[in-house]
């Protein structure tokens, strides 16, 4: 990559009104970034984004070449992307940033912490929504404003070698692992690939002398945090940097957490949140956040975004947890519901398939039938292609091949003497759409 031509566009960047890889979304004064995806190639867009207002259009396919002074034509649209946010976050290197990776509770983790972070910063970048992959990335980075004072980003991760890439863009200040679960098996094979690539945040914080946030109750997180700087959060451990008191209160299905004599309670619920929680607690804890701020911050967060929301609809208590899904959440969310604690009464799910599993698709789906035949739910609903092919015995089970196939099922039996729902899958079946039928 010629210098001058980064350095040229990112002066056009700097006044611009921001980069955008959709001609739709363009705005007048835009950077328009010409990506290819499966089923479309950007550069054919280009004209259009012009057309839209955008000042300048990257493109890296000379087929759809047009005339324009505003074109600009690289080798390759995605790794200009690249490193025009690595540009722009070694020019702003001074903004504190926190990269957040991990299976499960990266978004919950994000959220609450930049509540919390906001009781004392006014200017707090976050990533918007779960825009965490090889794109969404650098766009976070790039929509990182100069007043910016502290920066939450999160990473995900489909593959190995995924987030020690990432890392090399974001170049973050300090690191959180939040989980180490089943989540996009289809790239990693097993656990093991799940957990060395997670561990790509360490190495990155180990070689650049960046400090980590630890979970201490975690054995995976401290076996292989050693030679890293740390602050460590616990309920367990001896002298951790932040002790920790959990309790989950079963009737009223919240959460709540004591530090330093300070009783905290989080509308967040299921157990297996706790650790989240306590992860934003200890971040603001760091970055000296006054405790009664973070305490206020904490328990003024409300679920949004289809995770782990309670809403309350014809007599019914439906739990909305559709924003993701994997294994590893779906039978901790399972595991949650089917328990006696605070969700007391006739249980259905409505659950979607998980998706990314590769060829372990078949075996976890399976896994998810066998807990709910022995489990004390009363009704299971399960839709999509993999869940479809699963054996089941139990009659409590009904399957559906897809959403409309459900929809029509349900208009003609609405659920009845069903007093709790919980409503899990993937984000692309998008299940937050049959709300209104249940």
């Amino acid at each position: 990559m010629n210098l001058t031509i980064l350095e040229k566009v990112y002066k056009k960047y700097k006044i611009s009104s921001g980069v955008e890889i959709n001609s739709k979304k363009v705005k007048e004064g835009s950077i328009f970034i010409s990506l290819k995806g499966e089923r479309y190639d950007g550069n054919c867009f280009a004209s259009e984004a012009i057309s839209n207002g955008a000042v300048l259009a990257i493109m890296d396919n000379d087929k759809y070449n047009f005339k324009s002074e505003k074109i600009i034509f690289v080798k390759n649209a995605l790794s200009f992307l690249h490193k025009l946010a690595y540009y722009h976050r070694i020019k702003n290197a001074h903004i504190p940033t926190i990269a957040i990776v991990g299976s499960n509770g990266k978004t919950t983790t994000k959220e609450i912490t930049k509540l919390i972070l906001s009781k004392k910063y006014e200017h707090v970048h976050s990533t918007f929504h779960n825009m965490n992959n090889h794109i969404g990335v650098p766009l976070t980075i790039l929509s990182m404003p100069k007043k910016t004072q502290i920066s939450l980003i999160e990473i995900g991760a489909s593959h190995e070698k995924e987030i020690e890439k990432m890392c090399s863009i974001v170049n973050p200040d300090y690191g959180y692992i939040t989980s180490f679960g089943k989540a996009h098996l289809e790239g990693f094979y097993n656990i093991q690939g799940i957990i060395k690539s997670k561990l790509e945040l360490y190495n990155f914080l180990r070689e650049h002398n960046k400090l980590a946030f630890i979970n201490g109750d975690d054995p995976i997180q401290m076996n292989n945090s050693k030679n890293l700087r740390k602050f460590i959060f616990s309920s367990k451990i001896k002298k951790p940097d932040v002790l920790f008191k959990y309790f989950y209160n079963e009737k009223k299905m919240k959460n709540e957490l004591t530090v330093n004599n300070t009783k905290i309670i989080s509308s967040v619920m299921g157990e297996y949140n706790l650790c989240n929680i306590a992860s934003s607690i200890t971040l603001g804890i760091y970055f000296k956040v006054p405790l009664f701020d973070i305490k206020k911050a904490v328990e003024e967060y409300i679920p949004n975004n289809y995770r782990l929301q309670l809403i309350k609809k014809n007599k019914k208590n439906i739990i909305i947890d559709c924003y993701n899904a994997n294994p590893t959440s779906m039978m901790k969310s399972l595991i949650f519901f089917e328990s006696k604690k605070g969700i007391i009464g006739n249980k259905a799910v409505v659950l979607g398939d998980m998706l990314e599993l590769g060829p372990f698709s078949n075996q976890e789906h399976e896994k998810i039938v066998d807990f709910i035949e022995k489990s004390h739910i009363n009704y299971a609903f399960l839709i999509g292609k993999d869940f479809f092919k699963t054996k089941k015995t139990d009659q409590k089970i009904k399957k559906f091949i897809n959403k409309n196939m459900f929809l029509e099922w349900i208009k003609k039996n609405p659920m009845k003497n069903i007093d709790f729902v919980l409503i899990k899958g993937s984000r692309k079946v998008s299940l937050e759409s049959i709300i209104s039928f249940i």
